[in-house]
């Protein structure tokens, strides 16, 4: 069992490596075994001193996500509340995604999965590409415009 300083200390360390939520410095404050006020008191004192925001913490995971994992908005958002994130700070996460990067990004992993689907029927390989990217997060009408066009190339 840490004290409430030992405790802080730690915290500071492992918020300043990377961002973090409120779940993740919760859940860590219980293997600390440290509860009640002295943990909200941590808290408190974290987003104090900027060691712990929520709204940086969502636009680091959406970018990271989408650059890194190529994830697709839905499932960042899911991902983002699953956390407890609050909807503003959501909204403000979105925005750090290009749609002209987001838009080449989906029509390069359909294209991808698309083309390592040869030995399927035209059908099949539609319908596998189209749940790829469902799985990865991407939107219904986007995928269907993707593959539309996708077709109509390999058709030329």
């Amino acid at each position: 069992m840490a004290t409430p300083r030992e405790a802080l200390e730690k915290l500071k360390h492992y918020c300043a490596y990377q961002e973090r939520c409120h779940k993740e410095v919760e859940q860590k404050l219980h293997q600390l075994k440290v509860w009640g006020e002295d943990a909200d008191e941590i808290i408190s004192n974290l987003i104090q001193e900027n060691f712990l925001n929520e709204e940086r913490y969502a636009q680091a995971f959406a970018r990271g996500k989408f650059r890194m994992k190529k994830w697709g908005k839905n499932k960042i958002r899911y991902a983002l509340k699953r956390n407890q994130i609050s909807d503003y700070c959501i909204k403000k996460a979105m925005k750090e995604i290009d749609e002209d990067d987001y838009l080449k990004t989906l029509t390069s992993l359909a294209q991808k999965k698309y083309d390592s689907l040869k030995k399927d029927s035209f059908f099949r390989r539609k319908q596998k590409t189209r749940a790829h990217l469902i799985r990865k997060g991407y939107e219904y009408p986007l995928i269907t415009e993707a593959l539309e066009n996708i077709i109509q190339t390999n058709n030329s």
